[in-house]
């Protein structure tokens, strides 16, 4: 099975590759939590009739505020 790019909704940086159910990874240039779900499986049975993977992804800019202490 070919492995999926997974890349970031904001500025299209590719985080990595591989096959997922969920995942959640922020983005090193622009600092977005990207989420990513399967939102239908393929078949589990090889004999069953295909169907199309959709992939969901929402992308959430992280806040840059610190929080200042004392």
């Amino acid at each position: 099975m070919k492995m999926q790019d997974i890349r970031c909704g904001s500025c299209s940086r590719k985080l990595g590759e591989g096959e997922f159910i969920s995942l959640t990874i922020k983005c090193p240039r622009c600092k977005t939590m990207n989420t990513l779900r399967v939102t239908r499986s393929e078949p589990v049975c090889p004999s069953a009739s295909p169907i199309g993977v959709s992939i969901e992804q929402t992308h959430h800019p992280v806040d840059r505020r610190q929080t200042s202490y004392g």
